[in-house]
């Protein structure tokens, strides 16, 4: 059973895609005195679904102002103090990302009124470059106006703690966008038909891959990949979503690997069908909340090694993290993973123990009312 916060949340997100949806409603029904959102909306490049159809949570649209591009990204948030204002939270989890520059306003406004505020972030990888040295004290002054800071992996606390921030103030909440399931996962062959011809279920193995159509995602090398395996282990690839690159995956698809099929974008329940009948789950670059999903269904993963999000995830015993950007190693992992189908079965089984018993939305939920009532004075 989750445990609750009782007083009024207030939380602050750039956006609010909308594979948040259930994790924010799932915390608001356990605030006691509510929980309030304020978030604004992506560039239109992004390709991010959002919502504002939340049930259990109070959303307020912030005037997002997008300055620069790339790794000079800042962004303004638009009516924060005033929505600060109208809702008078309790305690505010805000997101740890000093490229925010209204959060200082905030962070103030909480501090003034003797009341505690979390950051909710990745990490805080090695600065590198000539200005290195310069931008670590900064970095350091912002996290340490944090009560407690929330990360979602065992190596963002790590760089948090290396920063000298308090170990016992710092709270893993692995990233989830799926529940625990409730249903068992779906019965599937122990063996392969290499022909692709046979009655029933058992055709050749299905590699599936659900997310944003974008270049960082690297679909480019996984249709490579699969063009370069051998006859007998080629997949079924069924790529679900949209994305600014789906007409050159497309036409790169009709040159290499006709076989693809691209599916538009899909959420919640129109995506089980696809679960169901994959075999392995595949995301070649980085990020992808997806992965928990799938693995919701009992499916194997292969996916390219990012900011550390994924690592208490994706484990040796139910899938593999390969380089990103490696198509030799995406290769030799895609020829590994489908020529030994009972293998799978065996690491789709792990896969859906981890998100039965470890990663989910209810586990999540209670770390951040772990962490809130924590720092409640």
């Amino acid at each position: 059973m989750i445990s609750r916060f009782s007083g009024r949340l207030g939380i602050q997100q750039r956006v609010l895609p909308l594979y948040r949806l259930p994790f924010f409603d799932s915390l608001g029904a356990a605030c006691d005195g509510g929980l309030s959102l304020f978030a604004g909306l992506p560039r239109p490049e992004e390709s991010i679904s959002v919502t504002d159809q939340l049930r259990f949570t109070h959303y307020v649209l912030a005037k997002n102002i997008h300055i620069f591009r790339g790794p000079l990204y800042l962004c303004w948030q638009g009516g924060l103090i005033q929505w600060l204002d109208d809702w008078l939270p309790d305690a505010l989890i805000v997101e740890a990302n000093p490229r925010y520059l209204s959060t200082p306003a905030a962070v103030h406004w909480m501090k003034a009124r003797g009341r505690p505020v979390l950051g909710w972030g990745l990490g805080a990888p090695p600065l590198a470059g000539p200005l290195a040295c310069l931008r670590r004290p900064a970095r350091i002054r912002f996290l340490s106006r944090f009560d407690a800071l929330i990360t979602y992996s065992q190596r963002g606390a790590q760089e948090y703690a290396a920063l000298g921030f308090p170990a016992d103030k710092i709270f893993i909440a692995p990233n989830a966008a799926a529940p625990r399931p409730l249903s068992p996962p779906p019965s599937r062959p122990s063996t392969f038909n290499p022909s692709g011809r046979t009655s029933g279920r058992g055709l050749r193995p299905v590699v599936l891959f659900v997310g944003r159509l974008q270049a960082r995602k690297r679909l480019d090398l996984l249709l490579q990949a699969c063009a370069a395996l051998p006859t007998a282990l080629q997949p079924r690839l069924v790529i679900v979503g949209d994305g600014a690159e789906r007409a050159a995956l497309e036409s790169l698809a009709e040159q290499i690997y006709p076989p693809a099929e691209f599916v538009a974008a899909l959420h919640g329940a129109a995506l089980a069908p696809y679960f169901t009948a994959a075999d392995l789950f595949v995301l070649p670059g980085t990020g992808g909340l997806a992965v928990q999903e799938a693995m919701s269904y009992g499916l194997p993963v292969i996916m390219g090694q990012g900011d550390g999000t994924n690592d208490d995830l994706v484990r040796p015993e139910n899938g593999w993290q390969i380089p990103p950007d490696d198509f030799p190693a995406l290769t030799e992992t895609l020829r590994l993973a489908l020529s030994d189908a009972a293998r799978l079965r065996r690491m789709g089984a792990e896969s859906y123990r981890i998100v039965s018993e470890e990663i989910n939305i209810e586990r999540m939920v209670g770390v951040f009312v772990e962490a809130l009532n924590s720092v409640r004075p």
